[in-house]
């Protein structure tokens, strides 16, 4: 295999996570699966990052280490509030972080993996992923990266060949491992587990690790600067989930990346229309992470966070960051419903009432966020006999001027009817899978989101 590697010349090892020493992890073993059956690879993002020509199956279905990577795979230890209850005895119960290494930009970049098998804090769990969870999570995020997300890639996903049972679908079912690309794994539980077990030259660490390898900073500048980047990243991340029209589902605080990576894909959708009490998981009976209570969630995360870092810096600045969020996640908002709609931005006050114009006529319903959105991209009107709402009227009147043909380039644009990934949608591409193996509506529904991806990129 030497020459193999000799020739991809763009893989940057980087194993970065040694330097944070054993407190913050377990060396554990890989499962041995009775099967390899490569269902998704994403070849883009191995070309990317230097791991084109690899040999899938032995190094993200028998784990194998890649060159000058871990030597073993390491599960990370970390803690979390759990729809608002904290828990103390969860950590990676199915994943691990597999290796590290650096993007064409010098990012450093984690492969970590899901349905890999038991670690430590698996509890009572079998370590494995159904084919099904793998398939979501694949859906998941090439559409969130095509809508332009913040999110972790699906790298590869290995149909296993056992038979689990689960209790919220039909068993026994069909199991597999995913491999998933995104930029660090560390998360507002990493930091709250060394704040529970009272470790404040622990957290210093994890600072200064962060600062230095997932921020590009100077790992000196301290905890108020990196609660400073990850208010910023995290209210990104809480207006591209409503430009997006979606719904994680679970926005636990061990499911917050610092880097404010969307990740980890369970339970979630993408609403039709733009209704605030809309719930992904049937689990969420107070409906905690509704569509419209996403921003209420993450800001309480961060203030976890907040919490922890006290530790390590003095509390009063904490909270002053911690206040002025609401002002972050506003910018944010206004920044990416102007992106999605093809619009390029304007005055401040001009761009703020454009998008609550906007909201506001997606509130109102007589549109869905796929087809608004696809309708009147670039500022292009539809006229009124399709948009007759008074709603409809005043967006118009504001979009006037504003027209942005370049956004619309793109022959997408043209199409009868825009790409979208409602449940109906995903539950065929499945149903399809389970009755006759038959994978030509998913890899048809991937080719459909890059194309749509490949038109929103344009502007």
């Amino acid at each position: 295999m030497l020459h193999l590697w000799q020739a991809m010349a763009d893989y940057r090892p980087d194993p970065k996570i040694l330097e944070l020493g054993a407190d913050f992890y377990d060396a554990v073993e890989p499962a041995k699966f009775p099967r390899s059956i490569p269902r998704f690879l994403n070849e883009r993002w191995a070309e990317r990052i230097g791991l084109d020509g690899t040999d899938w199956e032995a190094h993200f279905c028998r784990f194998e280490p890649l060159p000058d990577n871990l030597p073993q795979p390491l599960a990370l230890r970390y803690h979390g509030h759990q729809f608002r209850s904290y828990n103390p005895e969860i950590g990676d119960g199915r994943g691990f972080l597999f290796a590290q290494l650096r993007d064409e930009g010098g990012r450093l970049l984690d492969l970590g993996t899901k349905g890999s098998g038991q670690t430590p804090y698996s509890r009572f769990g079998d370590g494995r992923l159904t084919l099904k969870g793998g398939v979501r999570e694949v859906l998941a995020t090439e559409m969130l990266e095509a809508l332009g997300v913040n999110t972790s890639k699906t790298f590869a996903l290995f149909e296993t060949g056992e038979e689990l049972v689960r209790s919220d679908e039909p068993s026994p079912t069909r199991s597999s491992v995913l491999t998933r690309l995104g930029h660090g794994h560390i998360r507002i539980g990493t930091f709250q587990r060394l704040a529970f077990f009272e470790q404040p030259d622990n957290i210093a660490k994890l600072v200064r690790y962060c600062l230095e390898h997932l921020y590009g900073e100077d790992p000196s500048a301290g905890a108020h600067r990196l609660f400073e980047l990850i208010a910023g990243a995290t209210a990104r991340l809480a207006a591209s989930y409503l430009a997006a029209g979606f719904v994680h589902g679970v926005l636990n605080s061990d499911n917050i990346a610092i880097t404010g990576e969307s990740f980890d894909y369970g339970p979630w959708r993408f609403t039709p229309y733009w209704d605030d009490a809309f719930t992904a998981a049937y689990f969420d009976e107070t409906g905690l992470y509704a569509f419209g209570r996403q921003p209420e969630a993450i800001h309480w995360d961060l203030a976890q966070l907040a919490g922890c870092l006290a530790l390590v810096a003095e509390a009063p600045p904490l909270a002053d960051q911690l206040r002025s969020w609401s002002e972050l996640f506003e910018a944010a908002l206004i920044e990416a419903m102007l992106k999605r709609l093809g619009v390029v931005p304007a005055a401040r006050d001009d761009d703020r009432h454009l998008v609550a114009t906007l909201i506001k006529a997606l509130q109102s319903k007589a549109a869905g966020i796929d087809w608004l959105f696809f309708d009147w991209r670039g500022g292009r009107d539809p006229g009124v006999d399709a948009y007759p709402c008074e709603e409809f009227r005043d967006l118009a009147q504001l979009l006037d001027g504003r027209d942005n043909p370049a956004a619309r380039s793109h022959p997408y644009w043209s199409d009868e009817t825009p790409c979208s990934m409602h449940i109906e949608e995903v539950e065929g591409i499945w149903a399809a899978i389970a009755a006759g193996d038959d994978w030509t509506p998913f890899n048809a529904k991937i080719a459909a989101i890059r194309r749509m991806g490949a038109a929103m990129s344009a502007t």
